[in-house]
């Protein structure tokens, strides 16, 4: 009798690892069409819309500056790292420090691509409270900034187009906006899009269902624990949906989760230490606390004042098991896996540097994606006597042709929010 009950709770584990791995497929091959055209709406945004229409509406100490900041941040798909030297540019061209704030706050909380694939996984309640919250918690903190940490000197203004797309290229604008979306960005957010859906994976299959339970009777319990484990988490708006969704099927409430697609894409140790570099001890701390505070405020409103059924995984990536995934979905999961892999490929591949004249090779640390790239190599040819600055990310350096010295350079490199490694 023990045999077989032993065979029965053996077949049963393996019939219940099955479900949650069907589960993941389907959350996986329903988001895929989302994000395709997601990242195909970046692409146009970034070809069509200029930096320069940004910056100009940045530069006052006013609420209306942090709100223009904010509402141009939402739909930018950038991520917890690609927005940190944009920011910074945009603070070093003037804007205020509620403005960039606000511009950190709501830029890697969502995006066109993150928002398109919410309402795929979560449907329409999430997607409209998502951004939502992000523009409220954004307007929060750049308004904490403003009232509480006054400047005193603004700092000199200075041109500086990061990411900007040469209008004059002869390149065709949809060619640059598919080659934007579909290799810059990947290459940005792939490898986090991979590992998000990796952990997801590992959340459905490993965590039992009972874990989360526990937390029932205590919502700020498991709020606090979710932004304890959100905090540190490196991971972008877009992968931080499979996650969510994976601890929701597992008993989380809705507001803890929205708690974790805050938390964790808008905060990690790398934005902490750059704004407490940038702008100070003071901006940092009203920073985590104006995003800790909207998640909470948040969390809670879904949980205690709004109807449950709102907030939910969608039905079809849980119970539908005897349902055929339809064909293209699967085909465009493939290709959409290759392009990541492709653009992996491009970004890790070692190319050799063509220089003309003199040059001079510096360690660059805190470099990790293509708007760090940019940023560095755009500011760095700006400055007299340099000729042209290219960026090696995988060795996380930076080959300036032309004269310049150490001193401009490490000033240049450090107002990006990056740290100076020296020259080799």
């Amino acid at each position: 009798m023990i045999a077989r009950s032993k065979k029965k709770d053996t077949f049963a584990n393996k019939y219940y690892e099955m479900a949650n791995l069907e589960s993941f497929w389907r959350l996986i091959v329903g988001m895929v069409p989302f994000l395709m055209f997601g990242f195909l709406c970046a692409g146009l945004l970034h070809v069509i819309v200029p930096q320069r229409f940004y910056t100009n509406y940045l530069s006052k100490n006013s609420f209306s500056s942090i709100l223009w900041a904010a509402l141009f941040g939402i739909p930018l798909p950038l991520c917890s790292c690609g927005v940190l030297p944009t920011a910074m540019s945009l603070r070093k061209e003037g804007a205020s420090k509620g403005a960039t704030v606000a511009f950190l706050t709501s830029t890697p909380q969502t995006g066109v691509d993150s928002i398109l694939a919410t309402y795929s996984v979560f449907g329409l309640a999430f997607t409209v409270i998502r951004p939502i919250a992000a523009l409220v918690t954004s307007l929060f903190s750049g308004s904490l900034v403003a009232l509480f940490d006054k400047e005193t000197q603004r700092e000199e203004q200075q041109s500086c187009d990061v990411c900007k797309t040469n209008n004059n290229s002869s390149e065709n604008r949809i060619v640059a906006a598919l080659r934007y979306g579909y290799v810059t960005m990947l290459q940005d957010l792939g490898g986090r899009i991979v590992i998000g859906l990796l952990l997801a994976g590992a959340i459905t299959i490993v965590v039992p269902d009972s874990f989360l339970l526990q937390f029932t009777n205590y919502p700020l319990l498991e709020m606090l624990a979710v932004t304890l484990i959100a905090v540190p988490m490196y991971v972008c708006a877009t992968g931080s949906i499979p996650i969510a969704a994976a601890l929701m099927l597992k008993g989380l409430t809705p507001g803890a989760a929205l708690v974790f697609l805050m938390a964790g894409p808008a905060v990690n140790f790398a934005s902490v230490l750059v704004v407490k570099k940038v702008m100070g001890t003071r901006t940092v701390i009203l920073y985590l606390l104006s995003i800790v505070l909207g998640a909470y405020f948040f969390g809670i409103m879904i949980d205690n004042y709004m109807p449950r059924e709102w907030f939910s995984v969608l039905q079809t990536t849980k119970d539908c098991c005897y349902v055929a995934i339809p064909f293209w979905k699967i085909g465009l999961s493939v290709v959409f896996f290759l392009l990541i892999i492709n653009a992996l490929l491009l970004k890790y591949k070692h190319k050799t540097i063509q220089t003309m004249g003199q040059t001079v090779t510096y360690k660059v640390i805190g470099m990790s994606c293509n708007h760090c790239k940019m940023s560095v190599e755009t500011n760095i040819a700006k400055l007299a006597g340099v000729t042209s600055a290219q960026v090696d990310l995988t060795a996380g350096t930076v080959v300036v042709e032309g004269t310049v010295s150490d001193d401009d350079v490490r000033n240049t490199v450090e107002s990006l929010g990056f740290t100076y490694g020296g020259k080799l």
